[in-house]
């Protein structure tokens, strides 16, 4: 099943063909003839998912290895987090609604910004909201965190403050503060670049240090 992962079969019947091509070294892949379709089936209901898992972690620590440069050179690694939801028919999969007439799931990647390769996956139910996995993300203190808008939780963000690490997020516009210092000399394209606090009794108990805000 790596196999054909790896190279991209578009279905059991497509890998079966291609170990058959290659039945000579079925003894050595540790199966004494070409696998079938069906006993392929079996096998792949039967198997333990946390394998391919480990082995997905394994294949991305050595990519990040061979495509590591320290572009940023930042002290720390840059990521950018989002999720992706992938649509699946709820005749098959009735664990998985999302709509009355849809099922789906979110897929959550963590990205390695400078080696471009994934380095974590989360993966949800599709209703679920695209904060709540922010919890399970494995931080790394002095590295760079990058969220789109829908990530403005600030209890959330506090933690990756907390451990340590820093993160990027779009502001909504009704979004609160309260200005305490402004830089004078800023660059092209930038309009203002402060260092604030959260302006709301709610968002201050979330966040209750200082922000700064470009």
């Amino acid at each position: 099943m790596m196999f054909g992962q790896l190279s991209i079969r578009e279905s059991l019947r497509d890998l079966v063909l291609v170990t058959q091509a290659h039945a000579n070294k079925a003894f050595h892949l540790g199966f004494s003839k070409a696998v079938t379709k069906s006993n392929l089936s079996k096998a792949n209901n039967n198997q333990d998912c946390r394998i391919f898992e480990k082995f997905a972690y394994r294949v991305m620590a050595e990519a990040q290895k061979c495509r590591a440069v320290e572009t940023f050179r930042l002290g720390g690694k840059v990521y950018a987090f989002d999720s992706t939801t992938i649509d699946l028919c709820l005749s098959v999969f009735e664990w998985a609604m999302f709509r009355k007439k849809k099922g789906g799931i979110k897929f959550h990647t963590l990205y390695d910004v400078e080696t471009r390769i994934p380095t974590f996956f989360h993966i949800t139910p599709a209703r679920q909201h695209d904060t709540k996995a922010m919890d399970v993300i494995p931080y790394e203190e002095n590295s760079f965190y990058i969220f789109d808008r829908a990530y403005n939780d600030f209890g959330r963000l506090f933690t990756i403050n907390g451990v340590g690490a820093y993160f990027v997020v779009r502001g909504r516009k009704n979004s609160d503060f309260r200005p305490m210092r402004w830089k004078r000399r800023m660059h092209a394209g930038v309009l203002s670049d402060a260092i604030e606090y959260m302006d709301g009794q709610l968002t201050m108990s979330k966040y209750p240090k200082k922000i700064r805000r470009v």
